[in-house]
């Protein structure tokens, strides 16, 4: 039996890692539950879950938690950052699911990493902003880092293949999102909605809209180099639409060797779960006889700058990867909320990267100060700019 923490509960990631433990109540165990504000699903999961830990955003979603659950729950709800420390932290926890969606995940997985539970990582914020750090303390805390992404998880998969000494390069697929036969001049008018509506994959909302500008794919450009300690010039991406081909590796004597399999996270999530054994899971085979028009294609950077963000963030180094998610969240929130368009995201996150971008990525202070200072550049630039 695993114990596990979850940080992210009522999110997709979240419902999916749930929704195997569900499936094997004999292997796992929910010791803790920590989420945002969606007090209902997070009652639903406490009562059905039992756990001895529980975390939410605010102090005043606690109170509600307390008045909606029965009273051998009320003394263990927690609230805020440091609640969400806790939960991941756990005494009774063996390992740490981390998918709290953005930077708010960067110090519940440090505190799982000090507390020495290995951790699967959904959250692939915490690599971009803090990567070195991180990786540094897995290393000295000797704990496990499994990817749930289901890119990473390909590639960790695939790596098994043979020596890390032979690979030559890494390759990340991308859908290209709902909007990847747009025009330019179709990118102005696309709306909220239609951004969200992900042509292959059931996501939150903030990674919906960074699939369709494909800074979703920088971000995770950002967290291989970090997680597989490659170089940035050994990392490639391709857009596949049909999101079968989830990534692949190629070693040094021409071998390239893919995972593939239909798109749902809880195949990744299973893996990180029982790594090095696989579970057996209910779900529809990949009929090969059904994908015969596997389509591959070279990115396109100018309509999709995101992208070239991402890359120019992580060979500058420093803070600037922090800066440039911390940038992209406060865009995409403003462009959910309609204040800007779909292109301002990244523009906004471009002038932001050039105005901020001074501190040592061996420094959380540095880190946390960096993406506070971008956070306020970009809303002052959203409140001047586009207003």
């Amino acid at each position: 039996m695993k114990t596990l923490s979850l940080l992210g509960s009522t999110g997709s990631i979240g419902c999916n890692v749930l929704d195997v433990v569900r499936t094997f109540p004999d292997r796992y165990r929910i010791c803790g539950l920590a989420a945002g504000r969606n007090i209902s699903k997070l009652c639903e999961q406490v009562l059905e879950f039992n756990p001895e830990c529980i975390s939410v955003a605010e102090e005043e979603d606690a109170e509600a938690l307390r008045k909606e659950l029965p009273g051998k729950f009320r003394d263990n709800i927690l609230s805020g950052t440091e609640g969400s420390q806790e939960v991941a932290a756990f005494h009774s926890a063996d390992m740490t699911i981390s998918a709290i969606v953005g930077a708010a995940g960067l110090l519940p997985t440090l505190a799982a990493i000090e507390a020495g539970k290995d951790i699967g990582l959904a959250n692939k914020e915490t690599l971009v902003m803090a990567g070195k750090l991180v990786m540094d303390l897995c290393r000295r805390k000797k704990v496990k880092l499994l990817p749930v992404d289901s890119e990473h998880s390909a590639i960790f998969q695939s790596l098994e293949a043979g020596r890390r000494d032979d690979v030559a390069k890494i390759i990340l697929t991308a859908s290209g999102g709902p909007f990847r036969q747009k025009s330019y001049e179709e990118l102005t008018t696309v709306t909220p909605s239609q951004a969200l509506d992900h042509p292959n994959w059931d996501m939150g909302q903030k990674i919906s809209i960074d699939s369709a500008t494909l800074m979703n794919k920088g971000l995770e450009v950002i967290e291989a180099k970090w997680l597989f300690d490659m170089s940035v010039d050994t990392i490639d991406v391709v857009v596949h639409p049909q999101s079968i081909v989830h990534s692949l590796v190629e070693f040094q004597d021409g071998s390239v060797i893919a995972q593939l399999g239909i798109p749902d996270m809880r195949i990744p999530i299973a893996y990180a779960l029982s790594y090095p054994r696989r579970l057996k899971m209910d779900l529809p085979g990949l009929n090969l006889a059904q994908c015969s028009n596997l389509e591959f294609h070279e990115p396109d950077y100018e309509r999709f700058p995101a992208l070239s963000l991402a890359f120019t963030a992580i060979e500058h180094g420093g803070v600037l990867p922090a800066v440039l998610n911390a940038a992209n969240e406060v865009a995409v929130a403003a462009f959910l909320a309609e204040e800007i368009s779909f292109l301002d995201i990244a523009a906004t996150v471009a002038k932001v990267m050039e105005k901020v971008r001074d501190g040592s990525e061996d420094s959380i202070e540095d880190i946390l100060h960096a993406d506070s200072l971008a956070r306020e550049e970009a809303m002052s630039i959203i409140a001047g700019s586009y207003s």
